[in-house]
């Protein structure tokens, strides 16, 4: 797809935001074909670069920064400076876009917090993301994904006797797609009204929605403790066999017992009321499932189309990355970042691509992380939107 046809072709967003959720939203309207400029602080740049999961690094920042970050440009600003400050808000008042992490109230003690960027640019969307919102007693608490998940409530759903982390930036993730998908719905807006708008987001308030369908209940009736194991109609869980494990999912209990070849199985599955007796369920299709391979299994129990649609293997991610599935999704790419100095060679870097297709085509681009100040510094008098910012 060529980049003008991109749907966000021609749109400007200033990324002021660090670490992982701000800088995966602004990534998400980069693949998007938005414009999307990093402004970073002198000499260090943002946090990302150097804040490393693993201590993974490469071309001098962390794995995590050129994942998070492809496809951008890079400029330095001292937000401290009045002189910086002020070009920063000549930007601004260009800009379509502003997307921000900050702690609540440290935008506002720079000026560039939505009240006062409006008045530059009305027709601005501004994009905030915190921990836990900008009112509550925790507002004040730093955002992090651990944090979040942990004030969550998630933690505790694994059914384990403590609670357990997911073992990913679940929170910082969720909170990225709710962030983008504010700032498209504005822009949208403001295309029909000419009107800007502030969309605003937290750590928590992605956790809890992720959890909806525990947190919906009739008026009066307590909370579960946590989700059961199984629905009111099929077994559910994931379950050793004799060469690894296997997810089960969607089998009706009646077709499972017969495939299982278990008799007491079949015997509550004739009951109407098995749910009852859960336990015993679940430790019978545990010990059947148990005797024989997981590739077994998935020839054993078709779904109506014919394919194992009650069963999946559960993979590792070196599994899955050596699965003919995993080629067919094309989901990696090669992106390019510039050499450090003039003629010299640039680094190639393997990623992920944008998970979504437009128009049927994947969205691929080549363009790599920015190094720090890369597309300039704005006290030597740059200005990385001159002429026609929006290249329209």
């Amino acid at each position: 797809m060529q980049p003008e046809d991109l749907p966000l072709a021609g749109t400007v967003v200033l990324d002021f935001s660090q670490f992982l959720a701000g800088p995966v939203a602004a990534l998400r309207l980069a693949d998007l074909g938005a414009r999307v400029i990093k402004v970073e602080r002198p000499y260090t740049g943002e946090i990302g670069r150097t804040l490393a999961f693993a201590g993974r690094s490469a071309a001098g920042d962390t794995l995590s920064f050129h994942a998070m970050n492809r496809n951008k440009e890079a400029v330095v600003a001292d937000l401290k400076d009045p002189a910086d400050l002020a070009r920063v808000k000549d930007l601004v008042a260009r800009a379509d876009v502003i997307i921000e992490n900050f702690r609540p109230g440290v935008m506002e003690r720079i000026g560039l917090d939505y009240a006062s960027v409006r008045e530059l640019n009305p027709g601005l969307v501004y994009a905030s993301a915190s921990g836990y919102g900008d009112t509550g007693p925790w507002a004040s608490r730093p955002g992090q994904d651990l944090l979040a998940q942990a004030v969550s409530g998630v933690t505790w759903l694994a059914g384990a006797d403590r609670p357990m982390t997911v073992g990913l930036s679940l929170a910082d993730h969720l909170m990225s797609c709710h962030l983008a998908e504010g700032v498209t719905a504005l822009l949208v807006r403001r295309a029909r009204t000419g009107r800007g708008g502030l969309v605003e987001t937290s750590l928590l308030e992605g956790m809890l929605d992720l959890q909806a369908t525990l947190l919906t209940r009739p008026e009066g009736e307590d909370l579960a403790a946590s989700p059961r194991p199984m629905s009111a109609w099929t077994p559910t869980g994931i379950f050793a066999t004799k060469d690894g494990y296997a997810a089960l999912s969607g089998a009706p209990l009646d077709l499972l017992a017969t495939t299982l070849g278990d008799a007491e199985l079949t015997q509550l599955a004739a009951t109407g009321e098995w749910e009852k007796h859960s336990d015993r369920v679940n430790d019978l299709i545990a010990a059947a499932l148990g005797r024989d391979t997981t590739a077994a299994w998935l020839d054993a129990l078709p779904a109506q189309d014919g394919s194992s649609g009650w069963l999946a293997p559960v993979l590792t991610l070196e599994e899955l990355l050596a699965s003919p599935e995993f080629a067919a999704l094309e989901m990696t790419q090669e992106v390019e970042r510039s050499a450090p100095e003039p003629g010299g060679t640039p680094v190639t870097l393997k990623t992920t691509r944008s998970p979504i297709r437009v128009d049927g085509e994947i969205l691929r681009h080549r363009r790599g992380a920015p190094r720090l100040g890369e597309h300039g510094i704005l006290s030597e008098g740059a200005d990385p939107l001159g002429g026609d910012p929006h290249g329209r």
